[in-house]
C-alpha cells in the first residue's frame, strides 16, 4: 500500500499538486560555530511551519524553506512569508499574503492558501515539530 493509499489520510495529502508537508532547515547553532549544523522542522502547512519557527525564535534569515511535494524538496521565498517589517507573518495575514502573490504571478509553490476563499489546507493539522 502506498503512502499516499493510507486510511485515515486526510484528502488533500492525496492532493498531488500541493505539497504534501512543508520543512524547514535551519542551522542549530545559529551562526555560533564554524560549520552549521542543519535541523529541520516539519508542518502539515506553511502556516503552521511558520508559526512553529516564530515561536521557537527562528529568525527568517536562519531558515530556509521547502516545499516537499514527492522525493525532491521544492526552494520557497522566505521572503513571502514576511510583513513589511520583516517578521514572520501569522495566519490569517500569511494566508492572504500567499493567496495574492500566487494570483498576481501564478506561482504554483503558493497556490492553495485560502484561493478564493477556501484553503486546500483545512483539513490538516497545523501542529509543527522539530527539530529534527
Amino acid at each position: 500500500m502506498s503512502l499516499l493509499h493510507r486510511p485515515g489520510l486526510p484528502p488533500s495529502k492525496r492532493d498531488r499538486s500541493i505539497p504534501y508537508t512543508y520543512e524547514a532547515q535551519v542551522d542549530r547553532l545559529r551562526g555560533a560555530g564554524s560549520l552549521s549544523l542543519t535541523g529541520s522542522y516539519f508542518a502539515d502547512t506553511l502556516c503552521g511551519l511558520v508559526a512553529l519557527l516564530a515561536d521557537e525564535g527562528i529568525a527568517p534569515s536562519q531558515a530556509r524553506l521547502f516545499a516537499v511535494y514527492g522525493r525532491e524538496p521544492t526552494l520557497l521565498e522566505t521572503e513571502r512569508c514576511l510583513g513589511e517589517d520583516g517578521r514572520w507573518l501569522q495566519p490569517p495575514r500569511l494566508c492572504r499574503a500567499l493567496e495574492q502573490h500566487y494570483l498576481a504571478t501564478g506561482d504554483e509553490r503558493y497556490r492553495g492558501h485560502v484561493e478564493e476563499g477556501c484553503c486546500a489546507y483545512e483539513d490538516r493539522d497545523t501542529t509543527g515539530h522539530g527539530p529534527y
